[in-house]
């Protein structure tokens, strides 16, 4: 492996760096993984496809400069799901420090959809909060910014098969979603052809379905009828999703569908009912 032809991805072994070690893989460019633990499973997946693994974690600025030179380019995120939003800043803080140090050619961070709309969504605000790093670093980048992701439907996934898709959100609104694998095409060729896309923001979604529709293409994968249940977002006891429902039943995201589409029109962007048939039937 020629070590400065290597992408780094952070969270390979999760979603969404899962996805985008997937794409680089699928066009042949070597990838280094950044891992807790060598022996972990998702982290033997990695090297039988291929990866070279790097040991550390997202909040050790020695491992991650490590980790991060020699590169061609990295690709990384952050979570506030672990220990909160102000661990999160935290981690980003210490990515871009070891981006600085290892003088990373390119960073292609992945934020979230309206980060920047002062959405009051706290790990929303945590995510601007390093994107204004970013932006006053000194680290050539790339600010991806999904919005729901199309595999969040499936932690309610036995609701589903019950015959019940429980969204807090009337069943005509559209919500703009991003299906996992149409992030790691577009991340891949970001990271692969950075020269259009360096200092850019770019929101990224692949359908819009209102609820009513999403549930419809539930029915049609599962052969038998589902319906949507409007939950209500106040009674969500998380304030943190509390928030983002809040949001996304008032302004919510505001993705330009058509020019983003136009933009990557070779990508093979994911409808919404072929996603559900292909997760429920495979």
């Amino acid at each position: 492996m020629n070590a400065e032809e290597s992408i780094l991805v952070l969270g390979a072994t999760g979603g969404q760096g899962g996805a985008v070690a997937a794409a680089l893989g699928r066009r042949g460019v070597p990838i280094r993984a950044l891992v807790r633990r060598a022996e972990s499973a998702g982290a033997q997946r990695l090297v039988t496809q291929g990866a070279e693994l790097t040991i550390g974690r997202l909040d050790d600025v020695d491992a991650l400069t490590a980790a991060m030179s020699g590169i061609r380019a990295a690709f990384a995120m952050t979570t506030p799901f672990e220990s909160g939003t102000d661990a999160e800043i935290a981690q980003g803080r210490t990515i871009l420090a070891a981006a600085a140090r290892a003088r990373v050619p390119h960073l292609v961070f992945s934020s979230v959809a309206s980060a920047d709309a002062d959405s009051g969504v706290p790990h929303f605000e945590s995510k601007a909060v390093i994107e204004r790093d970013l932006r006053d670093g000194d680290v050539p980048f790339t600010i991806l910014g999904p919005t729901y992701f199309f595999e969040n439907a499936l932690s309610g996934l036995d609701e589903l098969r019950a015959g019940v898709l429980d969204l807090p959100l009337p069943g005509d609104r559209p919500l703009q979603q991003l299906a996992r694998r149409d992030l790691g095409e577009f991340a891949a060729r970001v990271l692969t052809a950075p020269a259009e896309y360096v200092g850019r923001r770019i929101e990224l979604a692949s359908d819009a379905p209102t609820p009513e529709q999403m549930a419809a293409a539930f029915a049609a994968a599962l052969g038998r009828p589902v319906e949507h249940r409007a939950s209500d977002p106040s009674r969500i006891h998380n304030a943190d999703m509390r928030a983002m429902w809040t949001f996304l039943n008032g302004p919510g995201y505001s993705v330009d569908l058509s020019a983003l589409h136009a933009e990557a029109p070779d990508l093979a962007w994911t409808t919404y009912q072929d996603w559900a048939r292909q997760v429920l039937n495979a």
